[in-house]
């Protein structure tokens, strides 16, 4: 083999494979751990861009449109996304009208600009000025990007109020489901898939990956480019993010996250999410209290969903943290490799748990009338969000790669595999 080819690294588990070349809708799988590595799918530039100036529009129109009217002895409410931000923030719950301000409205905001924008350049076949940081923004965006997780929490609290009042769907609610739609596709377009369509534009090329540079593979997650190096940390060669053969210190951060998300969740259990005053009198509910409610108003199935969201998933995660962060060196390929999968678990259902939050602030927005009935968000809905928060934070901090380099299955880290490659429908 050549001592300078082109590279490509499982970010789960550090093997190096030789990148292949892939045929429409092929895919490459780690030989190690089958992490997907690489997959060429059916859309092209154009596609992506066709659906990402789609998206930046129904978002614009679902966030300036009200997204439900509820009416009650002779009044009537309506509210945006924006709205029911302003209300939660003047009720006096600024941490909860930020978090949602931040993952309901400018990150996503910001990633669908992002994308438009180097899309376009990609379009005309010419390198996207910015390039190298709006792709690393991309990759920071991706994971805090919750527009789906609204459209859910905007059903749950559509059931909720409809046994309060008269409930009237506005635009702003099938704009979001429509943008639900087409976020659902664009999520599959991350930071490393717009640098393989800068390449296939021929705007953009991998690097070699030199043997004799270095003894570290330095594996970039922006851009998928591997850069071999003396130093343990270092820069991209192509997009300039920051690289390490390890997270330093990550089990001291994944831990300390971890507890302060411990620490947060028993009150976010344990207090009220939001208050209930009416003529005929006050209530508070919790979390289980929420799902109760929804399973007494015979909606069973969105009981499931908020049980599964609120109280399975946030515990999983924590679960599931503590199990990687103790039992990371196992030794075994076997069980590694599912740690690699409970890992990617917990990557994929983290944003879930905010439907709460979102669920708190549009009841909030929606069934103000004053003194004949207002709903308000508790102090459970602040420890809950910050819940979501340090619980996707430790997963982020954590490298899972480390547990892989304790492994005995005659597989060095160093030796260049072929990715096994297989048909994919995506």
């Amino acid at each position: 083999m050549q001592d300078s080819a082109i590279r490509l690294a499982c970010h789960h588990c550090g093997q190096l494979h030789v990148k292949p070349q892939l045929h429409e809708r092929q895919r490459a799988s780690c030989v190690r751990c089958g992490t997907v590595l690489l997959q060429k799918g059916r859309f092209n530039v154009n596609a992506w861009l066709a659906l990402s100036v789609a998206a930046l529009w129904v978002f614009l129109i679902a966030n300036m449109m009200p997204v439900a009217t509820l009416s009650s002895t002779g009044m009537s409410r309506s509210a945006t996304f924006l709205q029911a931000i302003q209300v939660t923030w003047g009720q006096g719950f600024p941490l909860v009208a930020s978090m949602c301000l931040m993952v309901g409205f400018v990150v996503p905001l910001l990633q669908l600009s992002l994308l438009t924008w180097v899309l376009s350049f990609l379009y005309k076949k010419k390198y996207p000025p910015g390039m190298r940081t709006f792709s690393r923004l991309i990759w920071l965006c991706k994971p805090w990007s919750m527009i789906p997780v609204f459209m859910l929490g905007v059903l749950v609290a559509v059931v909720k109020l409809a046994g309060m009042a008269s409930l009237e769907p506005e635009a702003g609610l099938w704009a979001f489901a429509v943008l639900t739609f087409l976020l659902t596709f664009l999520n599959k377009l991350n930071s490393r898939k717009i640098w393989q369509l800068a390449q296939e534009q021929g705007v953009a090329n991998d690097l070699p990956a030199n043997r004799q540079a270095g003894q570290y593979v330095l594996d970039c997650e922006v851009c998928s480019q591997v850069t071999m190096s003396h130093q343990t940390t270092g820069r991209c060669n192509r997009c300039n993010a920051s690289v390490h053969y390890r997270k330093p210190k990550h089990k001291s951060r994944t831990l300390a996250l971890l507890a302060a998300a411990i620490v947060f969740y028993v009150p976010a259990n344990l207090y009220p999410v939001m208050f209930i005053d009416a003529l005929l009198g006050s209530s508070e509910h919790t979390i289980l209290g929420g799902v109760l409610q929804l399973w007494q108003l015979g909606s069973w199935d969105l009981a499931l969903i908020v049980f599964v969201a609120s109280i399975v998933i946030p515990i999983s995660k924590i679960v599931i943290m503590l199990v990687l962060y103790f039992n990371d060196k196992s030794g075994s390929h076997a069980i590694q490799q599912q740690h690699t999968r409970l890992y990617q678990i917990v990557e994929y259902i983290a944003q879930w748990s905010m439907l709460d939050v979102f669920v708190v602030i549009l009841l909030a927005a929606l069934a103000n009338f004053g003194n004949l009935m207002s709903v308000m968000p508790g102090h459970g809905a602040t420890a809950f969000g910050l819940v979501v928060v340090f619980t996707m934070l430790s997963a982020q901090s954590f490298d899972i790669r480390e547990g892989w380099d304790c492994v005995d299955d005659g597989v060095e880290q160093d030796d260049f595999e072929p990715a096994e490659t297989a048909p994919t429908f995506q």
